[in-house]
């Protein structure tokens, strides 16, 4: 089967033919043509399917009929709202939507938290046919009136999972309530909780279900090995393992924000080019961060699970668990970075004691138990075997550490309730800037992540934390040289004669006034 097979105009099809497709994939196949007919549609895939052209194509063929080159914004109604969880992942649909696009004279914009909202409003105000928005930024300019949706026909809800880990839900049920009740919804979701059906059946009309592969589970083309190791020789761990993959390209996966700048940080004292993508870094830093990576001049990129929904790059050969994610469907979101459009991926994750009931779970929720392989000379606690809840003895250490062991499965992906934590780190829309730009994704969010990213350093200050050097991942950042400074005085001091120093009492002083006092 062929694109032309599947009913899109001409314009498309010549764009198709521009990007260089010829055949659809199968969620492709079974969603484009259900889309033109009009009718709601309730779809899940794995990532790395073709989805988001699964409903960008038979979006901009419904509405097609609106193109026109007046410079009117009457002529250039808001016709279709297209709704993702990650300032990231809408601009990846954004892109999508210019790509096949380019021979219609419709308007697109992609509107986002974290950055001046005047510009999105100068651009909103032009006319724009299709609108991709993460939903507190919309909410933004809904309230300042820069967006007029009484005539949106086709209404995209894509990764709808992720908007319920994410808080979002409530935000979505605003905005439907504002939309006409007259359309048509299409709504795409990892996973389809309870929750999720209960919002279905809130926004569809007689949904078409469409599934290309069984919920929660991986893809055959990723194979999985766990490293049992202490977890403070982690990091030493993961520096060895790069280095026996030295023409290769890693995505290694932490908790925390603090974690992931202090690991890529390490690596990079290592020789190994890292860097590291957070909620933290603003959104310029993580676009040159992000193309540097997809680029191949950054060797090893750092993420915390924000980077899981808007990193895409088809030949990603390994994605590191350096930390176990806390909740199961957030291991089958993680390594669905790897192993993409029919390429060989390896998921390998690192564990220690700590983590072996997380690992219990990932293989309960898999249905696949994943192999074992001691490194030589980076060996588990004793209590490895005994930590857990299901867990089991792994195998002898393998000849090489750069050998997989063969562990497939197939399937679906993610992103669960306990990376949620990490999702929302700095406000909603990952990450968004502190500030009135950052509108209300910083002020519902930011506080919230805080407290979390507060609490998660506190609780976890354990082995974890520590390494076998002593390296501690939670103290603050410090210069891998630092300069020392100091005070050349050329008068001898109270205490050199034995007579309480007035000097240390003025800057015993001083440092109370500083907050200083009583820190190590």
């Amino acid at each position: 089967m062929s694109f032309a097979d599947l009913g899109l105009i001409p314009e498309l099809l010549q764009a198709v033919t521009d990007a260089g497709y010829t055949e659809p994939t199968p969620i492709q196949r079974q969603a484009i043509p259900i889309v033109i007919a009009g009718k709601d549609v309730m779809g899940g895939a794995q990532t790395g399917t073709g989805k988001t052209a699964g409903f960008t194509l038979p979006l901009l063929h419904r509405i097609a009929r609106h193109a026109n080159t007046s410079t009117s914004p009457a002529r250039h109604q808001t016709r279709a709202l297209i709704l993702a969880p990650t300032r990231e992942l809408a601009m990846q649909v954004f892109e999508s939507v210019k790509t096949y696009s380019k021979h219609l004279p419709l308007r697109s914009v992609c509107v986002y938290g974290g950055v001046d909202i005047r510009p999105q409003q100068a651009e909103l105000r032009r006319g724009i046919e299709v609108v991709i928005a993460t939903p507190g930024r919309l909410l933004d300019h809904i309230e300042q009136k820069s967006i007029n949706l009484s005539q949106v026909e086709v209404l995209v809800l894509d990764e709808a999972d992720r908007m319920l880990d994410m808080g979002f839900i409530p935000d979505i049920k605003r905005i439907l309530a504002l939309l006409p009740k007259q359309r048509q919804s299409l709504l795409f979701s990892a996973t389809f909780s309870d929750e999720i059906k209960r919002l279905a059946d809130q926004m569809l009309k007689d949904p078409q279900l469409i599934e290309v592969a069984r919920r929660n589970m991986v893809s055959e083309t990723i194979t999985h090995v766990v490293h049992p190791v202490s977890s403070g020789m982690k990091r030493n761990l993961l520096a060895h393992l790069l280095r026996h993959k030295p023409d290769t390209q890693a995505l290694v996966f932490v908790d925390t924000k603090l974690m992931c700048g202090r690991l890529a940080h390490y690596l990079e004292r290592s020789g190994i080019s890292a860097d590291a993508i957070h909620g933290d870094k603003g959104q310029q830093q993580r676009t040159d961060t992000l193309e540097a990576f997809k680029s191949g001049k950054l060797r090893v990129l750092v993420a915390t699970d924000v980077a899981a929904r808007g990193l895409d790059i088809d030949e990603l050969p390994f994605v590191i668990n350096f930390e176990l994610p806390h909740t199961a469907e957030d291991y089958v979101h993680r390594i669905g970075r790897t192993g993409r459009a029919g390429h060989h991926g390896y998921a390998i994750s690192l564990v220690s004691s700590e983590e072996k009931h997380w690992l219990s779970e990932i293989e309960k929720l898999i249905k696949l138990q994943i192999p074992q392989e001691r490194v030589p000379g980076f060996d588990p606690d004793p209590d490895f075997h005994e930590a857990g809840t299901r867990g089991h003895r792994g195998r002898r250490p393998a000849a090489s550490a750069d050998t997989p062991p063969p562990a497939r499965s197939e399937g679906r992906e993610r992103a669960g309730e306990g990376r949620r934590d990490t999702g929302r780190e700095s406000g909603r829309d990952y990450g968004r800037e502190s500030g009135r730009d950052g509108g209300r994704d910083s002020a519902r969010e930011g506080s919230r992540g805080a407290a979390r990213d507060a609490g998660r350093s506190g609780n976890r200050r354990t082995r974890s934390t520590i390494a076998a050097d002593g390296f501690d991942y939670t103290k603050p950042y410090e210069p891998a040289n630092p300069v020392a400074i100091s005070v050349i005085d050329t008068q001898p001091t109270a205490a050199a004669a034995g007579k309480p120093d007035p000097l240390r009492r003025g800057q015993r002083a001083i440092a109370v006034l500083l907050g200083g006092l009583g820190r190590k």
